[in-house]
C-alpha cells in the first residue's frame, strides 16, 4: 500500500470518528475540499510532505519513518493516555483533575463545576493525538465507541465554551 493511500484511509477513518466533514477538515488544514476528497479516495496524484503532515497533525495522526528499531512509545512505564490527559488538564491548576474523574466525566458528560476549567484547558490545548489516544483507551477499557467519545468531546467543549476551531 502506498503512503498516500494509507494516509487517505486513515484520514477518512479519523475524520469520520471525529464527526468532521471534508469541508471542515479542508478549512482547518488550509487545503481544498477537493484535495481532501481525492486523498481519501486514493486519487490525489501528489501531496507535499508539509501538507500531509499538517493534515495528519490536525486529526491527531502522525507521519513517521519505520526503522525496525523499538519505538520509545512501546516501552513499558509510559503514562496511559488517560493519565496524560488528566495531567495536561491540571497543569495550570492548584488542584489536579484525577484520571478516574476524567474517565467519569467523559463517560457521563457531567462536569462538576470545580473541574470545568480543567476540562476547558484539556479541550483547548491538548494535542489532538492525545485526545485520539484517549478515545482509543476508552474504547478498549470501557467499550465506548470512538465516535461517541468524539461527540462527547464536542458536547463538553460547547459546555465549557472552548474556542478551539476543531469544536466549532
Amino acid at each position: 500500500m502506498t503512503a498516500l493511500l494509507e494516509l487517505g484511509l486513515a484520514l477518512r477513518r479519523r475524520r469520520s470518528e471525529m464527526g468532521l466533514s471534508q469541508a471542515r477538515v479542508a478549512m482547518l488544514s488550509g487545503l481544498s475540499r477537493q484535495t481532501v476528497n481525492q486523498l481519501e479516495k486514493g486519487a490525489v496524484p501528489d501531496l507535499g510532505l508539509n501538507k500531509a503532515e499538517r493534515l495528519a497533525e490536525l486529526l491527531g495522526l502522525s507521519l513517521r519513518v519505520e526503522t525496525g528499531l523499538p519505538s520509545s512509545s512501546r516501552l513499558p512505564g509510559r503514562m496511559s493516555p488517560l493519565a496524560r490527559a488528566a495531567a495536561t488538564a491540571s497543569v495550570s491548576y492548584r488542584s489536579a483533575l484525577p484520571a478516574e474523574e476524567l474517565r467519569r466525566v467523559l463517560g457521563t458528560g457531567e462536569v462538576p463545576d470545580r473541574y470545568a476549567p480543567h476540562l476547558h484547558a484539556l479541550l483547548d490545548d491538548a494535542p489532538v493525538s492525545l485526545l485520539a489516544a484517549l478515545a482509543g483507551q476508552l474504547q478498549e477499557e470501557c467499550g465506548y465507541a470512538r465516535e461517541q467519545v468524539w461527540k462527547r468531546y464536542r458536547s463538553l467543549a460547547r459546555r465549557v465554551k472552548s474556542l478551539r476551531g476543531l469544536w466549532q
